[in-house]
C-alpha cells in the first residue's frame, strides 16, 4: 500500500511540475511509473511493444466471447477495448490511449506490473519459479499476468468486489497431485479457479465478457465448488447450473 501511495504521489508531483518527457512523448505523459511508462499517445494505426503492453491491460474489456490479440497492432478491436476501459473508469471514451488513460493504468498496477488486486503468489501456489509446466517458465508467468489483468477488469465490472483465486499455474507434478486434467490450461499459466463471493454462477456469467475463452463452472463435472476461467485456443464454456 505504501509503495502504491508513494508512486501516486511521485506521479502527481511530476505532472503538477510539468515534468519533462522523453523524445516522442505526448504532452502531459509523465514518466512516473515503476512498472512500465508509455511515452506517446496511441491510437488506431499505432504499432509496437507499447501497444502490446496496452493490450495486456485492456484485454479484459471486450464483448461476450471476444478475445483481444496481443499483437502490437492498434486496430479497431483494441480501440473498442480502450473505449470500454475508459468508460468503466469515468474517462472520456474516445478509444485513444493518452495521458488520462495511462494515468489510470498506472494507478491500477504495482511495480511488478501486476494489477493492484492480484499477485503472482495468488496465481502460483505450486512453486517459486513457474517451471515444470507445458510451456517455459517465462511464458507461464507472462500468461498469468495477462490472466490477472482480465480478472482485474472482471472485478471492477462486478463492483470492485474481491475475487478469490484458489488455483492458478501448476507444474505437471502439481497438476497430477490434485487430479487435474492432463491437458489442463493450468499447465500453461493462463487459468484461474475462482471461489468465494460473488457466487460461482455470477463469476461464470461475468467471465464471458472479459476475454476468457474457457469457462467451466457449476454443473460441469468436478466444478461445483469453483469457477474455472482460462484462455484456451479452442473456446469452450460449460456451467449448466448457471445457464452456460
Amino acid at each position: 500500500m505504501f509503495r502504491r501511495m508513494a508512486r501516486s504521489l511521485t506521479a502527481f508531483v511530476m505532472i503538477m511540475s510539468g515534468a519533462v518527457v522523453g523524445v516522442g512523448a505526448a504532452a502531459g505523459t509523465a514518466h512516473a511509473d515503476e512498472c512500465y511508462t508509455w511515452s506517446r499517445t496511441l491510437s488506431q494505426g499505432s504499432s509496437g511493444g507499447d501497444v502490446t503492453q496496452l493490450q495486456i491491460r485492456v484485454a479484459g474489456w471486450v464483448t461476450s466471447g471476444e478475445r483481444l490479440s496481443y499483437d502490437g497492432a492498434y486496430g479497431a478491436r483494441t480501440a473498442a477495448a480502450v473505449k470500454k476501459f475508459q468508460a468503466a473508469y469515468g474517462l472520456p471514451a474516445d478509444g485513444v490511449a493518452g495521458p488520462q488513460t495511462f494515468s489510470k493504468i498506472y494507478a491500477l498496477q504495482d511495480a511488478d506490473c501486476t494489477p493492484v488486486h492480484f499477485t503472482y503468489g495468488e496465481l502460483n501456489r505450486c512453486n517459486s519459479d513457474w517451471s515444470g509446466g507445458a510451456v517455459p517458465a517465462a511464458t507461464a508467468k507472462a500468461n498469468a499476468l495477462k490472466t490477472m489483468w482480465k480478472l482485474e477488469a472482471m472485478r471492477h465490472a462486478l463492483g470492485d468486489v474481491p475475487i478469490s483465486v484458489s488455483s492458478g499455474f501448476r507444474s505437471y507434478a502439481c497438476n497430477s497431485a490434485v487430479g487435474g486434467s492432463a491437458t489442463s490450461r493450468h499447465l500453461y499459466g493462463d487459468a484461474a479457479d475462482l471461489t468465494g463471493s460473488p457466487s460461482l454462477c455470477r463469476l461464470a456469467q461475468q467471465a464471458r465478457t472479459h476475454g476468457f475463452s474457457e469457462i467451466l463452472g457449476p454443473g460441469y463435472p468436478g466444478h461445483n465448488d469453483h469457477t474455472h476461467v482460462a484462455l484456451d485456443p479452442s473456446p469452450y464454456w460449460s456451467a449448466p447450473s448457471c445457464g452456460i
